[in-house]
């Protein structure tokens, strides 16, 4: 008999980009009860689940992943089923100029969080222990660059480049040390780039589209050639739902769009789609023809690697996932999303602003 879906569900990040959207799939289409942890920083937004189909099954609780007090309390409280574990920093310019921050979130708060879970775990009963899972959702970026040819698969060895990627490949490498040591049953996810509705817009496809609709510069690094896998974002969320239903403890699932794109073509689709849809003739913002005349090569950043491409087969063999959006299709929608919703850009950004002048 096939166990029924995880009912109770803690989100860590849920504000976040990739959070907010697993958290109104969980909410709205799977029918799970969800405890949002948040410590809303820059990146976190409320305002990406207020419009929640059925608010009742979700519970906000403003907390710091390294706040292991708060974090026990959550989960005696909530008593939840599964944990995703999505708050992370997680752009990479930051962690270059940052890196402390890097490592106390991504590394000590997922420590935190694992201590936590394994406290809370081992108190349950055999059953409830059975069912219990731990998915740390990870990144491609922690096996390092390819170069034109290959793909990395779940056995490919780690070689992160930026203090991000090894942010996160140590926080990998506690979740898989927690399930061998103390048999806390953790799954770890290694996702390409993700897009979509409510990302923050310093990430390259939001930036692109909100500079270009306000006649801003598009900053490319380098010339632009450096290349991406690319999954739209609900895509990745439902990939992380049917891990955490039917994955197998214990291993590692890579989550791609097979969708490989050089960083200048994505750009320049983006400016041939808003062409479609909103003219660089009839935008009062610009004084150019053309979207593509807002294009600016900046100097390339520190460690950039080549490119990141992933070896699905495996989630699709064992699991059945394979995701539905083509590149095409989920840049429309993103775009579609982004110019109705300049209100939404204009508050997260202000916001974020204020609280960088407060720090």
């Amino acid at each position: 008999m096939t166990a029924a879906p995880l009912s109770r569900v803690l989100v860590t990040g849920g504000a976040g980009f990739i959070g907010s959207n697993l958290v109104r799939m969980l909410v709205d289409e799977a029918g799970a009860q969800v405890l949002c942890v948040d410590k809303l920083t820059y990146a976190g937004n409320l305002d990406s689940l207020a419009d929640l189909k059925h608010p009742e099954r979700h519970t906000f609780s403003k907390t710091d992943v390294c706040d292991r007090a708060s974090l026990r309390e959550a989960f005696s409280r909530y008593r939840p089923e599964a944990v995703f574990h999505l708050a992370a920093e997680s752009h990479v310019d930051r962690s270059i100029d940052a890196p402390g921050v890097f490592i106390e979130t991504n590394v000590v708060g997922t420590f935190s969080l694992l201590e936590e879970a394994r406290i809370y775990w081992q108190s349950l009963g055999d059953d409830a222990k059975k069912r219990f899972r731990f998915i740390g959702v990870s990144t491609d970026e922690v096996y390092g660059s390819l170069g034109e040819e290959g793909l990395f698969t779940e056995s490919s060895r780690y070689d992160p480049s930026s203090p991000y990627s090894a942010s996160k490949a140590s926080a990998d490498h506690l979740v898989r040390a927690y399930r061998r040591t103390y048999g806390l049953p953790t799954i770890v996810t290694n996702c390409s780039n993700n897009y979509g509705p409510r990302q923050f817009p310093e990430k390259l496809i939001p930036l692109t589209i909100t500079n270009a609709a306000s006649g801003k510069p598009l900053p490319v690094y380098g010339r632009g050639e450096n290349i991406r896998d690319w999954i739209y974002v609900t895509d990745h969320v439902e990939a992380l739902w049917t891990v955490a239903n039917k994955g197998r403890v214990g291993h590692t699932y890579n989550i791609g769009g097979d969708q490989e794109r050089r960083n200048i073509e994505v750009v320049k689709t983006i400016c041939e789609q808003l062409e479609s849809v909103y003219p660089a003739a009839k935008n009062p913002a610009l004084r150019r023809t053309r979207y593509e005349d807002l294009i600016a090569y900046v100097p390339d950043r520190p460690g950039h690697d080549y490119r990141y491409a992933l070896d699905t087969s495996k989630i699709e063999r064992e699991l059945g996932f394979s995701p539905q959006e083509s590149f095409d299709s989920g840049i429309r929608k993103t775009i579609d999303w982004y110019l109705q919703n300049s209100r939404w850009v204009d508050e997260t950004l202000k916001r974020a602003h204020q609280m960088m002048q407060r720090n």
